[in-house]
């Protein structure tokens, strides 16, 4: 298990970095600068603030600061949403508004969409898992923004007001966004719990648990549904990181000062070093997720040997 850890942690140091230099060089690649807007500055000013800022050396030079400095712990300061402060700080602030509705979504999508697998796959070609694939088809193909943007409507004035249009961290202000934001894991994990609890049923030792007289009930769901489990936390390792770390379109959508709408922002804005902070504090937090769907399987499944995946 050690040697697995250690194998493992290495492994992740290894894809941040790779996900900071092509980050970094990908950034810098997009047309303009953050100088520019509706009044643009003179050159002059541009080549002061470049040099303030180290904008004018090499992009080599650049990524070689950026990355001594991030070994330190510093992600730099942001350079144009709000000047000087430092990223760091920025992420602290929002990423827990994300995390409050990420945790939400997430949460109901597996306690709702898990239960509805297994009724899939109880009723197997039944009206009722005739009409749950459909309904699930219908989620996964829609897009977050198209969900949010319907339910924005329909119950924020357009149709009936029951909601605010603004999120001000009201009970009810959380329920739209939550549900747009989970609606589509709820679809996928309903899905792939059923596809998963139909090959676990024609496994041998579910034609023993049935030879012995057991209820298909009890078949299901506590025999069944464990094995099931496996591919569904390999989803929610990831799934669950993008979640938290904010819905980007669903925080736009309903004006959610979160890590999301700003990561947006930044980007359209080209705050370097704010970009560089987001993008890697996600990738870090959805490599944390994977390891730890990694430990969870050991919990599920005792048979599974990480040492021997490992190698």
């Amino acid at each position: 298990m050690a040697k697995y850890t250690v194998k493992r942690v290495f492994m992740a140091l290894l894809t941040l970095l790779i996900v900071a230099c092509i980050t970094f060089f990908l950034m810098h690649a997009i047309p303009g600068n953050p100088w520019l807007s509706e009044k643009t500055p003179s050159q002059a000013t541009i080549d002061a603030l470049n040099a303030k800022y180290g904008l004018d050396q090499p992009l080599i030079v650049q990524l070689g600061k950026y990355l001594g400095n991030l070994l330190q712990g510093d992600l730099g300061n942001s350079i144009k949403m709000q000047k000087n402060r430092p990223v760091l700080d920025i992420i602290k602030e929002m990423f827990p508004v994300s995390a409050q509705v990420g945790v939400i979504a997430i949460v109901w999508a597996v306690l709702v969409g898990v239960p509805l697998g297994c009724l899939a796959a109880y009723k197997r070609g039944t009206w009722v898992d005739s009409l749950l694939r459909v309904v699930c088809t219908v989620g996964i193909s829609m897009p977050s923004f198209v969900v949010a943007s319907i339910l924005l409507y329909t119950l924020c004035g357009g149709v009936v007001k029951v909601f605010p249009t603004l999120f001000d961290f009201t009970p009810g202000a959380y329920v739209l966004p939550c549900a747009a934001l989970g609606f589509y894991p709820m679809c996928y994990l309903s899905r792939q719990t059923r596809t998963a609890m139909l090959d676990a049923i024609n496994q041998e030792y579910i034609k023993t648990a049935r030879a012995k007289g057991l209820k298909n009930k009890k078949i299901i769901f506590k025999h069944a549904l464990r094995n099931a489990l496996i591919p569904v936390i390999t989803y929610l390792g990831p799934q669950i990181a993008f979640t938290l770390c904010g819905g980007f379109v669903v925080e736009t959508v309903f004006s959610i000062p979160g890590l999301g709408r700003y990561f947006i922002q930044s980007i359209q804005n080209r705050d370097y070093p704010l970009i560089m902070g987001t993008t890697l504090f996600l990738a870090a937090f959805i490599v944390v997720m994977n390891l730890v769907v990694d430990l969870a399987y050991k919990l599920v499944d005792p048979r599974i040997n990480l040492t021997k995946g490992g190698d």
